[in-house]
């Protein structure tokens, strides 16, 4: 027997105890492929996310190399980080991921939180003062007034809107140090 046969007897003993298990060979395709699909997540991840989670040290290095890779090296690179997240706990890497992403969701809902203030600041709506007073007890009701007037004076003027973007900064001020002490 040549080096080759003896491979292809392995992947037929693999194949076939995995069917004596009950996954038929589209099964464990759709598996590989979810494997590959938690391998791409990862290499979208910047480092710095990367090391937040607990990785293996040869996925760690797969993903970090498949980062700079491209087109077929990639997607060989994918294959591979595969067959390493199949050898690990990859439910974990998987929970592990979403708790990662999840932080980024409530980012970006408490962004778009203020700018729905700001436009109603913007747009004279009076019952939000009372509304930011309550949630901020910082809220300096006269500097938002003064901003919120050389805004609208600049968008009669068509001018860029430098004072709208003060309201928002300011607002997003008060959220950041409203989070602080909310976490002490």
């Amino acid at each position: 027997m040549t080096e080759f046969e003896d491979d292809n007897d392995i992947d037929n003993e693999e194949w076939s105890d995995e069917w004596e298990y009950g996954k038929s060979k589209s099964q464990v395709k759709r598996d590989l492929n979810e494997l590959k699909s938690l391998g791409k997540q990862l290499i979208d991840l910047p480092l710095r996310d990367l090391n937040k989670l607990v990785l293996p040290e040869s996925l760690l290095e797969a993903v970090v190399d498949a980062q700079s890779m491209s087109k077929g090296a990639l997607k060989r690179q994918v294959g591979f980080i595969g067959g390493i997240i199949a050898n690990e706990d990859y439910e974990k890497i998987t929970r592990d991921l979403v708790l990662l992403k999840q932080p980024h969701q409530g980012q970006v809902k408490q962004f778009h939180q203020l700018e729905m203030w700001r436009d109603k600041l913007l747009a004279d709506d009076e019952t939000i003062y009372g509304q930011l007073i309550s949630t901020f007890p910082g809220f300096d009701v006269q500097h938002v007034r003064q901003l919120v007037r050389n805004a609208q004076r600049e968008q009669k003027m068509s001018k860029p809107p430098k004072s709208a973007r003060l309201v928002f900064q300011y607002l997003q001020s008060l959220q950041k140090v409203n989070d602080e002490v909310t976490q002490s």
